[in-house]
Formats: C-alpha cells, sequence, structure tokens
C-alpha cells in the first residue's frame, strides 16, 4: 500500500518553522507495511489544498494530512478535504457540547469560532483529541483512506498511534516493511551505481535508493514481507550480493557513521591515536570527539597550520619542507609519524592540503590533499583532489582520512 502526507500551514513554508510530523509518520507507516510515495508541505488556501487532497487521491491508497483543524479563519483542511472529495460539512452538536465543557473547566468561555472544529466530513468517524479542542476524523472515499489529523506533535502523535495506525494496520493485510542503510565512504555515487545496479535492478522486492553526500554513498534498501524474518531475509540477500561487488567497503549497516565506527575499532584493539592537521584545521579532532568515549583512543590533536608549527610542534624537516611544499605527500607523512613520535602513541594521521577558495595554482589546485597514517595500521599515504568550497573539501578530507583508518584497522588494502 502506498500513502501520501500533507502538512498544512503557511508557517511551514517560512524560514522559522519546519515540518517534522511527516518525518515521523513516514516511519511509522513503514512498520506496518506501507510505503510513502509522496510528502507536500501547502499552504493555507482553499485552493492549494483542495488540488492538494485531489491529487493525493488520485494515486494513494490512505492520504493523511495534519494541521488546519483550529478555529480560526486560515483553519481550512476540513473544508478543502470535503470539496475535494465532493462531501458536505455537517457540525456535530455533540462535539460543541465537548468543546464548550473542556473550556469550561479550565474556568474559560467558549469563543464562536471555536465551533468549527465540530464541523465533520459527511461520513466520517471523529477521532477524540484529550490533549487539545481539535478532534481529527477519517473518512472513506472510493476506496481510499482519508485522515485528518491536528497539527501540533504532541497532540497529534498519540492520535496517529492510538486511532490511526490499527486501520491502517487492518488495511495493510499483516504486510512490513524493513529498512537498512548501507554506507560506503571514499568512492563516488558513479562509481558505486556502475558497480552495484546491474545487481539491484534485478529486484522489485527489496526496491533500492542510492544517495550522495560529501565522501559518502548510501544504498537504502526497503523490503517487504509478511514477518519481520522475510523482510529481514530479502534484505540479506540483495546487502550479501552487493558485499560480494564490493568488497570491504561498506562500513555500516547499524546507522553508525564513520567516526563512530572508527572509535570502535581503535577501542577493541586498545589504540591510542594522535592527530596532526593542516587544512582541516582540527576537524576530524572534532567527529571523533563527538563520538562518547574518546578519551579511551584519542591522546592529542595537533593544528599545525603554519610551517613554523609544523617544525617546532612535530618536528618535520625544514628542508623537507622547503623541497617539496606543505601541500605534499612527504610532509604528511612526516605529520603523522611526528604526531605519533611527540605523543608517544601506536597510530599518527597527519593531513595536509588546499582547501580554497585562494591558494591553488596550476601544480597544486584547490581541493588537493594528502593524508598519512604512521604506526600500528602501517605507512599508509594517498593523495586526493576533492571538488566543492572549502566546507566540502575540508569534510571530505577526514572522511578519507577515516576511511584509511577503518581499513589499516581491519587489514584490508589502501585506498586507490
Amino acid at each position: 500500500m502506498r500513502a501520501e502526507l500533507l502538512a498544512i500551514g503557511s508557517e511551514l513554508l517560512s524560514p522559522f518553522r519546519s515540518d517534522t510530523n511527516t518525518l515521523w509518520m513516514t516511519e511509522r507507516l513503514a512498520e506496518v507495511g506501507v510505503d510513502v510515495g509522496a510528502r507536500l508541505t501547502v499552504a493555507d488556501e482553499p485552493g492549494l489544498l483542495e488540488s492538494a487532497f485531489r491529487q493525493a487521491l488520485s494515486r494513494a491508497d490512505i492520504v493523511v494530512a495534519t494541521g488546519g483543524l483550529g478555529p480560526t479563519e486560515d483553519d481550512l483542511t476540513r473544508e478543502a478535504a470535503a470539496a475535494a472529495m465532493g462531501r458536505r460539512l455537517v457540525r456535530d452538536e455533540a462535539l460543541v457540547a465537548a468543546l464548550k465543557v473542556r473550556f469550561a473547566k479550565y474556568l474559560r468561555q467558549m469563543a464562536k469560532n471555536n465551533e468549527k472544529q465540530a464541523d465533520v466530513i459527511e461520513g466520517a468517524t471523529v477521532l477524540k483529541n484529550p490533549r487539545g479542542t481539535a478532534p481529527g476524523q477519517w473518512v472513506e472515499q472510493e476506496g481510499r483512506l482519508v485522515v485528518l489529523l491536528p497539527g501540533p506533535p504532541v497532540e497529534m502523535k498519540p492520535m496517529f498511534e492510538e486511532q490511526v495506525l490499527p486501520l491502517v494496520r487492518a488495511r495493510a493485510g499483516g504486510k512490513l516493511l524493513r529498512r537498512r542503510v548501507m554506507k560506503i565512504a571514499a568512492l563516488s555515487e558513479s562509481d558505486v551505481d556502475a558497480t552495484l545496479s546491474p545487481l539491484y535492478l534485478k529486484y522489485e522486492n527489496p526496491r533500492t535508493t542510492i544517495l550522495s553526500a560529501p565522501g559518502q554513498v548510501e544504498m537504502h534498501l526497503t523490503a517487504e514481507g509478511r514477518s519481520e524474518g522475510e523482510a529481514e531475509a530479502r534484505l540479506e540477500e540483495l546487502a550479501a550480493g552487493m558485499r560480494a561487488l564490493l568488497p570491504g567497503r561498506f562500513f555500516s549497516e547499524d546507522g553508525r557513521e564513520l567516526p563512530e565506527v572508527v572509535a570502535g575499532l581503535l577501542r577493541e584493539r586498545g589504540l591510542r591515536l594522535a592527530l596532526a592537521e593542516s587544512c582541516t584545521g582540527g576537524q576530524l579532532a572534532t567527529r571523533l570527539t563527538d563520538v562518547p568515549g574518546a578519551s579511551h583512543f584519542l591522546d592529542r590533536a595537533f593544528v599545525t597550520y603554519s610551517n613554523t608549527s609544523k617544525v617546532d610542534e612535530l618536528g618535520v624537516d625544514r628542508a623537507l619542507l622547503e623541497r617539496h611544499g606543505a601541500v605534499s605527500e612527504e610532509i604528511a607523512v612526516a605529520m603523522a609519524a611526528g604526531a605519533r613520535r611527540v605523543a608517544g602513541v601506536d597510530v599518527g594521521v597527519g593531513i595536509t592540503g588546499i582547501a580554497g577558495p585562494d591558494g591553488g595554482t596550476p601544480e597544486k589546485p584547490v581541493g588537493l590533499v594528502f593524508i598519512a597514517l604512521d604506526g600500528a595500521l602501517g605507512g599508509r599515504a594517498r593523495k586526493a583532489l576533492f571538488p566543492g568550497n572549502r566546507e566540502r573539501i575540508r569534510f571530505q578530507a577526514t572522511q578519507a582520512a577515516l576511511e584509511m583508518m577503518r581499513r589499516g584497522l581491519l587489514g584490508l588494502s589502501p585506498l586507490p
């Protein structure tokens, strides 16, 4: 089954508010076997709202809208949904009475405009809202389920869990969806897809989506099954094929990001680490110390931005700097060795490069980075040319360094 989700409210299209309801519902719907085909944020305008409902109803088995059920003039969800389905709105006097009782409980007199919250689409079933004044409702339209819920998450989430999910679960026929995200570092999206697409395109279940981020590619696998075991077995069959095509390249299938994976391996092996960073300015140290328990493996980090600091802090040979320049494999190697030696630890890492936007030359362009490892992970060095702006180049450099460390920790071959 497929759902479409509407987040209603002009404020959600401003720079100051964002929709979180549909993200949460997507996850909950997947757990009962319903895939989300579209999520749409719609302003409080009658024409736009009615059109959004019509389009969603033309494509989806389930349409869930949140927001726009309040008492004000711009709360138009009920009206738009009714118009899209060709149904009347009927005022439920029992709901009006219940609203008055609720206001009286808090020693308040209910304003007349609150009565519109008791307007129910013809043929709909009311969904109780014990945490607010706006009830929800659901109605069946030509075999499709339409659900209207209030926007505040504190009201919407329990209503969805307690009153909507049982309806959806029954319609889904006992099927469920399970997802797995397989993450790869230091390999381009096009290279990953060229290798894996001949395999994953053979499968309709699981479905595969490939996503790219700086320094990382993710394969999102979604499988349907009548049990968790069946869905997981389908996922594992495809995942195993992908691992065989790209051996050793997937660093995570359990949600962890690369710094957490590397931190775990360092702790397991009881290795201590020292870092020497130039162009990344301490970003690698920041990413690793964001992992709880970093003190178990990270001894110290140097930010040696100038040539003088490389000499004074790390003991890099000044003649080597003059001969090769600060941005070179030789200096990255010397930085890694110097950091390890000064700290007296097992592993040293050195990064040097040109993050831009200035400082590049035809021989050494912006984006050129050298990364080196020294010590217990073996002597490894890599030259890379990263695209993008300063922030993107720096992040990709730290990602490549982390992947070099991961591969060294696992005894895998160096990155090309």
